[in-house]
């Protein structure tokens, strides 16, 4: 079926992660956001690891426990102090100053992550700012913090304040968010989803331009049969039946079952938040042939948060899962943990699956699936349509049992915001590329102001560029650097464009020679000579076979042959 009617993009806004990265490096206060697949929790990984890496104290925290635990870190309500209160007297704050280990916390920090930043409330962000003000005793937004928040406010949005209160107020209506002046970091390029169909059915539906078409071809895939070799894990909006409809499937696999209990350490209190926000069960029970979903990522083993698979064989040591596409890995258990000052507080290990069969759409945030069944007629929140469509890679790998209007649906108020933000970080990303130089100097003043170590003076660039001239393959430069094949790329397009003596012509083996004639006639049909080439026009124009980092070499090549 054509999509033509739906396929006009009305922004142009394409912000990379190395560019997002450099942002985030300066210093300054800076909300990550963009569609859902995009990769903002990656790149907060990244900075994260980038801050550690450089001794520079972080608190790592989110609006829900389930996020938190991916992350490594704690609540914002817990972290803070604020815990489930709508507003701190000054006699509260003296109470919580009394906490030594809170005070602690909060005055050592140097930047605060807070991610899904969607589901916390104005008020709630607030808090937090006054909690800081207070203990920092520094009048500055946040008491002087660096401040990441990270989220998508299509997603699910905060759950309702007391009697009285007309409903949810997204962060952005929070005092301190005007009076911080955050640095809008919008990203836009998709990592989950590479099939061009599907990812314009999911940008309309995120800019409220649903279709008749567009309804038909959901329609489409309704009872729908998969051609993968495993069933789609089952999404629903209540939890109420998920847990029965894991069980009673173990149930009924003949053979022995083996179970696996959590180990933990640490304080109890922290451990408790580990247990009761992470995805992993505390005792594990499969058996062999069970459908299994990974809930932590494994990029050098081969697994993802959400990559599905079924338990091929099993003993008192630990499963082997085949996943989607053939692949069988002999599965460790993995540590979950709270660290504060580069201490670990309490850890939990468990192997890194649940039984996925089915899971309720909350608990599939984040989460990128092979195969989804998904039953919408009963969706009661907007936003939530899109959160479940969005986890699946591929409209082939999504079946569905039935959808409501409101599933289709997103909230008005954050369509607006959505398109401000677009804005704001297309100013972002202007202010930043007019001065690349003094954006390298507060990255290290930002390091070295606050005790940190300044690891590598030598360019990074000029690290890639070292490979390049020994002729290294993009997945040799990639695991070299210890980067992913995108930021490898990004690498080399700055060095290509800046060193015309850099020989990257030998990287066309890469890319197939068909691939690569297609990518060439796109960007030519595009190319108007008046900015950057978007990938996500030329990804329409090539189709699914061609990746986005098929898109990204050719048009680096393509770049170099018109200098």
């Amino acid at each position: 079926m054509s999509i033509k009617s739906i396929r006009e993009r009305r922004y142009t806004i394409n912000m990379t992660h190395e560019e997002a990265f450099n942002v985030l490096k300066t210093g300054a206060s800076c909300v990550i956001t963009g569609p859902a697949g995009s990769g903002k929790t990656y790149l907060l990984n990244r900075y994260v690891e980038y801050l550690k890496k450089h001794s520079v104290p972080v608190a790592i925290t989110a609006s829900t426990g389930i996020a938190s635990t991916h992350l490594g870190g704690q609540t914002i309500h817990s972290w803070s102090g604020i815990g489930i209160q709508e507003d701190l007297t000054e006699y509260d704050l003296e109470g919580l100053e009394e906490k030594s280990q809170l005070r602690r916390r909060l005055t050592e920090a140097v930047v605060l992550v807070i991610d899904e930043i969607s589901m916390l409330h104005d008020f709630q962000l607030d808090l937090v700012d006054k909690v800081l003000k207070f203990f920092r005793k520094n009048a500055k937004p946040f008491g002087g913090l660096q401040v990441i928040l990270c989220g998508d406010f299509f997603q699910l949005p905060p759950v309702g304040r007391g009697s009285g209160y007309e409903g949810p107020r997204f962060a952005y209506h929070a005092r301190v968010w005007n009076q911080v002046g955050f640095e809008i970091c919008y990203l836009e390029t998709q990592y989950r989803q590479e099939d061009g169909k599907f990812l314009e059915i999911l940008s309309a539906i995120r800019e409220a331009r649903v279709t008749e078409e567009i309804r038909e071809i959901l329609r489409s895939r309704q009872n729908a049969t998969l051609s993968l070799d495993i069933e789609p894990t089952r999404l629903h909006t209540h939890n109420i039946h998920v847990d029965g409809i894991n069980s009673k499937e173990l149930e009924g696999l003949s053979g022995k079952s083996v179970k696996f209990s959590m180990t933990t350490k640490g304080r109890k209190n922290l451990v408790e938040q580990l247990i009761k926000n992470c995805l992993a069960p505390f005792d594990l029970e499969l058996k062999i042939g069970a459908r299994v979903m990974c809930v932590k990522n494994n990029f050098e083993v081969g697994f993802v948060n959400g990559s599905l698979g079924i338990i091929e064989s099993l003993d008192e040591s630990g499963p082997t899962v085949r996943l989607v596409g053939g692949k069988r890995i002999v599965m460790e258990s993995m540590s979950w943990a709270i660290e504060e000052d580069g201490k670990t507080k309490a850890e939990i290990i468990q192997f890194p699956l649940r039984l996925a069969w089915a899971i309720t759409v909350h608990k599939s945030q984040g989460m990128s699936l092979d195969a989804v069944e998904a039953d919408l007629s009963q969706a009661f929140e907007q936003g939530m349509g899109y959160v479940a469509l969005s986890r699946v890679r591929t409209l082939e790998g999504l079946v569905l049992r039935g959808f409501n209007e409101t599933a289709l649906q997103v909230n008005d108020e954050a369509l607006r915001a959505d398109k401000r933000l677009r804005e704001l970080s297309e100013d972002s990303l202007e202010s930043f590329k007019k001065d690349e130089a003094g954006a390298k100097r507060r990255a290290d003043d930002f390091i070295e102001v606050h005790g940190g170590k300044i690891v590598e003076k030598v360019s990074t660039y000029d690290a890639t560029k070292k490979l390049l001239e020994e002729k290294y393959s993009l997945a040799e430069i990639a695991k070299e650097r210890g980067f992913t094949k995108e930021t490898a790329l990004a690498h080399i397009e700055k060095i290509s464009e800046e060193d015309m003596d850099c020989d990257i012509s030998y990287l066309r083996k890469e890319v197939s020679p068909t691939k690569l004639k297609k990518i060439n006639q796109a960007l030519e049909e595009l190319d108007t000579g008046k900015g950057e080439i978007l990938l996500s026009p030329v990804k329409n124009k090539v189709g699914a076979n061609v990746s986005f980092n098929d898109i990204r070499l050719g048009r680096i090549l393509y770049k170099r042959s018109k200098l």
